[in-house]
C-alpha cells in the first residue's frame, strides 16, 4: 500500500541525500523534507550538507533555510514548521520523502511530541554558565540530582539536551523526563521508516572523505563570513559540526590541520550516537550497505 510518508534514517555521510533524490527522479510526485537540525540555518551550506541548489531546483525540499544562523531553533520549532509542511504535502495527495539524521526531530513527527514550554532567563543562564569555563559537568550533575532518569538518557557531553532538561526542571518545578511517553516509546506511527547502515570502517573513510570535501568546497571561507556578520552565530549554530572547530581555527586556538582531524572525530562520535538513537526504534526497517546508499532504491521504491 503506498504510503504518504516515509523517512530514510541514518547517521551522517550515509548517503540518505543521495539515495532520496535518486527516488524522487524517478517518481515526480515526491518532494523531501529535511529533517536536520542544522540545515535549516540560512548560508550554512556546505559544512551541513545542504542539498545543492541543483538538487532543490530539481526536487521540491522542504525545511531548509528557515532561520538566520543568530537564531536559536528548537525541536518545538521545527515539529511546527514540519507538520504544516507535511501535512499540505499529504493534501495535494503527493508523497512526503523525509530525510532524517537528527533523531529527536525525526520522533517530534513521528510520535507528535507534546513538548513543555520555553524559559529563556533560565536558559541565558544556564548556557551563560557552559560557557563560563567550567564546561558542562556541573551542570549534568545538576540535572542528576534534579532529574535522575533524564540524565541516564542523554550523553554528559550533550550541552543542548542537558540545558533544555535543565531549563524544564528549574522553569516547570518538574522533572524533564515526567513529560509525555518520553523519548523510548514506540506507538504506532503513519510514518514508514527505512534505515541505511554501513559497516562501521566504510562509514569511517566516507566521514573522513566529506569533510575533506566540504574544506575543498570552501567550508573555512563560509563559517569565516558568518562569523563576521554583526548578529554572529547563535549557541545552537555555533556548535555544528565543522563550525565549532573552524572558528577554533579562525580565532587561534588551532591549525587548520587540527580543525580538519577534530571535526573527523566529532563526526565518527556524532554518527555513533545517531546510530544507537535510531538502533533504539523498533519500528525502522534496516538495509545493511555494502557498496552504495542505492541499494535501498528497491525497498523504498516499493512503498511509494
Amino acid at each position: 500500500m503506498r504510503s504518504p510518508q516515509i523517512a530514510i534514517v541514518g547517521t551522517t555521510a550515509s548517503g540518505k541525500s543521495e539515495l532520496a533524490m535518486a527516488l524522487a527522479s524517478t517518481q515526480p510526485d515526491v518532494e523531501i523534507v529535511c529533517v536536520d537540525a542544522m540545515q535549516v540555518y540560512r548560508r550554512m551550506d556546505i559544512g551541513t550538507a545542504k542539498p545543492t541548489k541543483q538538487d532543490q531546483s530539481l526536487v521540491s525540499h522542504h525545511l531548509l533555510d528557515l532561520v538566520e544562523p543568530s537564531v536559536s531553533f528548537s525541536v518545538t520549532d521545527f515539529q511546527t514548521a514540519a507538520e504544516v509542511a507535511t501535512t499540505d504535502i499529504v493534501r495535494r495527495d503527493r508523497i512526503a520523502l523525509l530525510v532524517a539524521g537528527t533523531g529527536l526531530y525525526l520522533k517530534s513527527l513521528t510520535d507528535h511530541f507534546d513538548p513543555p514550554g520555553r524559559w529563556p532567563d533560565i536558559r541565558a543562564v544556564l548556557e551563560a554558565e557552559a560557557a563560563a569555563g567550567v564546561g558542562l559537568g556541573p551542570l549534568y550533575s545538576q540535572l542528576q540530582r534534579l532529574d535522575p532518569v533524564a540524565a541516564t538518557k542523554m550523553e554528559p557531553t550533550n550541552g543542548r539536551r542537558i540545558i533544555r532538561a535543565l531549563e524544564v526542571c528549574i522553569g516547570s518545578g518538574r522533572p524533564f523526563s515526567s513529560y509525555g511517553p518520553g523519548v523510548d516509546a514506540y506507538p504506532p506511527s503513519t510514518i514508514t521508516q527505512v534505515g541505511v547502515r554501513w559497516p562501521r570502517a566504510a562509514l569511517t573513510e566516507r566521514i573522513s572523505a566529506r569533510v575533506q570535501a566540504m574544506v575543498a568546497d570552501g567550508l573555512v571561507a563560509e563559517v569565516q563570513a558568518l562569523a563576521a556578520e554583526p548578529a554572529g552565530l547563535s549557541p545552537t549554530a555555533r556548535q555544528a559540526l565543522g563550525y565549532k572547530e573552524i572558528i577554533d581555527h579562525l580565532e587561534g586556538r588551532a591549525s587548520l590541520e587540527q580543525a580538519i582531524s577534530l571535526t573527523v572525530q566529532r563526526t565518527r562520535q556524532f554518527a555513533v550516537r545517531q546510530d544507537r538513537w535510531f538502533r533504539r526504534d523498533p519500528r525502522i526497517r534496516w538495509i545493511e550497505l555494502v557498496e552504495s546508499p542505492l541499494e535501498a532504491f528497491p525497498l523504498l521504491r516499493s512503498l511509494m
